[in-house]
């Protein structure tokens, strides 16, 4: 069944590769989205696919790269978006 869930991710999570981050794990869960930083220094994004597999996206967002630092993340369902296929970085 598909899901989707969309969030912001707070901590020291630009300029530490955090996007390619969240790319790299979006494409090896099959998983369609996006990722983008925002001016506040924070990032956001838009995962969709299966429970089990955007659960585990989620997880490991949630742990982040080794040179990043999540310190919070504030997440929500979201409704599909058909028109979406793959995982992009957003500018």
């Amino acid at each position: 069944m598909m899901k989707a869930v969309t969030g912001i991710v707070k901590g020291r999570v630009q300029g530490v590769g955090f996007r390619y981050f969240v790319l790299d794990t979006a494409e090896s869960l099959g998983i369609d989205g996006w990722v983008q930083n925002l001016p506040d220094s924070s990032v956001e994004f838009f995962a969709q696919g299966d429970e089990k597999e955007l659960d585990s996206f989620v997880q490991k967002i949630e742990q982040g790269p080794p040179m990043a630092r999540v310190d919070r993340i504030f997440k929500d369902a979201a409704q599909p978006d058909g028109t979406l296929e793959g995982f992009e970085i957003r500018h």
